[in-house]
């Protein structure tokens, strides 16, 4: 049987970083108030790139990485929800961009839970023994979407971008999935509404900043999340003990220590880079993901074990146990 692995992990953000200082001259903040209740001390913002740039960056790393030619890919998915266009999309344009020529491409809406879901299809993908090797992004140009007098939303998110290249294996890295979604809740996070303009329809307004209810998308996370988290690890083969790093989306400071409170999991597993990057929505869990390669401490080799969670609009949330 065929299994898949992840061979390497990338990412890429916009070079221009936005500190909480630089925002409070132009908005009623301070670094103090948003440190304290989120964590978050800058964000990377792009100044003229798209997000098929960030991606397209994320891809050609990840090829140089694995000395792979771009026509050695099977498929590309693209976790976004700020695409530089619904057609055509954003992983085509990074297939373009790389010369992917063999590759299919689509990209996937689960807003931070994006990556997850785009991760877990991938595996499918190579459990099938029809593909070989694939590249799963999640980009983000949240800046693009915010409404920059709102501080409630607009000191949370950055811009960015993460992936992996994944690969064929004789041996099983995919230990456990569990994927979530309930529409009933979707409107407490919302953005890029599409409004009718054709002569045929009523016209209803377009209502394109992101919106946010806070305290139920806190609350939510530390809930279901953590419930959804600690049933998986429940009814997998692995125990908590077993678990080398949680790395989940990149939200709140405060939501990673309710959360290791919650599942009864050391905090020191789980890993955070909110701090210089903000909520990226898809693109959090990969970059923190390749950060962490980079410093040595997820080595890519199999001899770890690490939970990867996502989880926000839709809403959405999902997790993988997975052998790194």
């Amino acid at each position: 049987m065929v299994f898949a692995r992840i061979a390497q992990a990338a990412a890429y953000a916009p070079e221009q970083v936005i500190t909480n200082d630089d925002l409070s001259e132009i908005m009623d903040t301070s670094d103090e108030w948003i440190s304290s209740r989120t964590g978050i001390k800058g964000r990377h913002i792009t100044r003229d790139e798209t997000t098929s740039d960030l991606g397209t960056q994320v891809a050609k790393q990840l090829l140089s990485k694995a000395g792979l030619s771009a026509e050695d890919i099977d498929f590309i998915i693209v976790a976004t929800i700020t695409p530089d266009s619904f057609m055509p999309s954003t992983a085509a344009r990074i297939q373009a961009n790389i010369g992917a020529v063999n590759a299919f491409a689509f990209d996937m809406t689960a807003a931070c839970s994006g990556f997850v879901f785009a991760l877990a299809t991938a595996d499918k993908f190579i459990q099938s023994g029809i593909y070989k090797k694939g590249i799963v992004i999640g980009a983000e140009t949240l800046s693009k979407t915010l409404d920059w007098s709102d501080r409630s939303t607009s000191v949370l998110f950055g811009d960015g971008a993460g992936g992996v290249l994944i690969e064929a294996s004789e041996t099983k890295h995919f230990l456990a999935e569990s994927l979530n979604t309930d529409g009933s809740r979707g409107q407490s996070l919302t953005s890029g509404k599409v409004g009718l303009s054709s002569p045929f329809s009523e016209k209803e307004d377009d209502d394109k900043f992101l919106k946010m209810e806070g305290r139920a998308i806190f609350d939510f996370a530390i809930r279901d999340v953590a419930e959804s988290i600690k049933a998986l690890i429940d009814e997998s083969e692995v125990s908590s003990e077993d678990i080398d790093y949680l790395l989940l989306h990149q939200a709140n400071i405060r939501i990673l220590d309710k959360m290791a409170r919650k599942v009864d999991i050391d905090r020191d597993k789980f890993l955070a880079n909110m701090m210089e990057y903000g909520n990226t929505s898809a693109a959090s869990i990969p970059i923190l993901l390749a950060e962490s390669v980079d410093k040595g401490i997820i080595k890519l080799d199999g001899s770890q074990t690490v939970l990867l969670s996502g989880f926000g609009g839709g809403l959405t949330w999902g997790s993988l146990i997975v052998k790194i």
